[in-house]
């Protein structure tokens, strides 16, 4: 099993949920007790939301570039961002590193091809709804992504960043992300993309009439499985 390197901390939540992930997967995949074999680069969330906040990209890229070069000094031999804005910095880690670093948006978009979809709808954070960073991997293999409205990605944002960051579930922020998916489904989604990390948290598979594609489990069980070719 190759080492996995995380660049976490943004937030924290997720990035339990993908040591989870990962370590869940390592455990079924031989009979005898087993871990993954993984290193975390952690950040710290308030000073990436500051720099998100002041639009300064250039002081990101070299934040999560510095990160991964720890971490592929460390030994990692693949890495994963866990956050899906701050891929917005992908092309900045993967200059820096020579080790493979897997993109969200391409595993999200095999996972909807499986499914045989082709239009969807993608909730996260403004910049992951607004920036077209994710919209064009799904379009350039045929898929469409639908947004919600400038109010509902204001709300969307809102619940990311005040209460899904520090592990605050209300069944208020709940049902408005659930009626939100499915008038959605009433524009053509077949499918709705839990584009933040941290959405898992809140919105379930069965909590909609639409199939999920949980950025979270997807991404890190793609790290695991490239780890043990």
């Amino acid at each position: 099993m190759k080492t996995i390197g995380l660049i976490g901390g943004i937030t924290w939540q997720s990035t339990i949920m993908y040591y989870e992930v990962l370590n869940k997967l390592a455990a079924d995949h031989e009979s005898d007790i087993e871990s993954a074999r993984c290193l975390i680069h952690s950040l710290e969330f308030g000073e990436i939301s500051r720099h998100q906040r002041a639009d300064e990209w250039d002081v990101l890229n070299d934040i999560m570039a510095d990160a991964g070069r720890s971490l592929e000094a460390g030994g990692a031999k693949i890495i994963i961002i866990c956050a899906n804005t701050m891929h917005l910095c992908i092309d900045a880690v993967r200059s820096a590193v020579s080790v493979p670093v897997i993109h969200i948006a391409e595993v999200a978009a095999d996972a909807i091809e499986k499914k045989g979809i082709k239009t969807v709808a993608l909730l996260g954070t403004k910049y992951t709804m607004e920036q077209p960073f994710f919209r064009d991997i799904l379009s350039a293999r045929g898929i469409t992504a639908i947004i919600p409205n400038d109010e509902e990605r204001d709300e969307i944002h809102r619940v990311i960043y005040k209460e899904l960051a520090s592990a605050t579930l209300l069944p208020s922020s709940k049902k408005y992300y659930i009626d939100v998916i499915e008038r959605l489904k009433g524009e053509g989604a077949e499918g709705a993309i839990l584009g933040c990390t941290e959405i898992p948290l809140l919105i379930k598979e069965d909590d909609v009439s639409v199939p999920t594609f949980d950025t979270t489990t997807l991404h890190g069980t793609a790290a695991f499985e490239l780890s043990v070719k």
